[in-house]
C-alpha cells in the first residue's frame, strides 16, 4: 500500500480493506497507526539489512552489491515506499532503530574496504543518494554504473 499510496494513504480502514479483513482486525493487532507503520518499517529494513550483511561476508563483493542496487532501482515502487518510511523515521525518532540497522549494515560493508569511519559513513550516504536519484529518472542505473561508483567510493580491499 505504501508503494502505491504513500504513507499518507495508510489508515486502519485502508489496510483492512487491502487485507480483506474487518477494520477491527488491524486495531486489535496495532493500537495505533504509528504501530502499524513501525511494523512495516521494521520488516522492510530488517530484510534489507540482512541482505546487506550477507554481502559483507568476505572478499570483494562490490560487484554483488552493484547488482543488488541495480535490482532495487528497477523496482521503484518498493524503493519509494522504503524512502517514505525513512522520512517517517526522520520525523519520529522512535522508528529509527530499524533505519539505524540498515545504516550499520552499509557501513559494515564499507568497513571491509576501509578502516576510516568517515569514508564508511559517506559510502552509506552515497548508496542511499544513488538510490534516491534512481527514483527521479526513467532510465535506471545499471550494475556497471553502480559498480563504477562503488569502485570510486571504496578502494580495492587488497591495497
Amino acid at each position: 500500500m505504501i508503494e502505491r499510496d504513500g504513507v499518507a494513504g495508510v489508515s486502519h480502514r485502508s489496510v483492512s480493506r487491502e487485507a480483506g479483513l474487518p477494520t477491527s482486525a488491524t486495531t486489535y493487532y496495532f493500537t495505533g497507526l504509528g504501530d502499524l507503520l513501525t511494523a512495516a518499517l521494521t520488516s522492510v529494513m530488517e530484510e534489507d539489512s540482512e541482505r546487506m550483511r550477507r554481502l559483507s561476508a568476505g572478499g570483494d563483493r562490490r560487484r554483488d552489491l552493484a547488482v543488488l542496487l541495480a535490482e532495487v532501482a528497477r523496482d521503484p515502487g518498493r524503493l519509494l515506499a522504503e524512502y517514505e518510511l525513512f522520512l517517517l523515521a526522520a520525523r519520529r525518532p522512535h522508528l529509527r532503530e530499524a533505519t539505524d540497522g540498515w545504516l550499520r549494515a552499509v557501513r559494515a560493508f564499507a568497513g571491509g574496504y576501509t578502516g576510516d569511519p568517515v569514508r564508511a559513513r559517506n559510502v552509506a550516504g552515497a548508496v542511499d543518494g544513488l538510490l534516491l536519484h534512481s527514483l527521479l529518472t526513467e532510465e535506471k542505473p545499471t550494475a556497471d554504473e553502480f559498480e563504477a561508483a562503488l569502485a570510486d567510493l571504496l578502494p580495492d580491499p587488497g591495497r
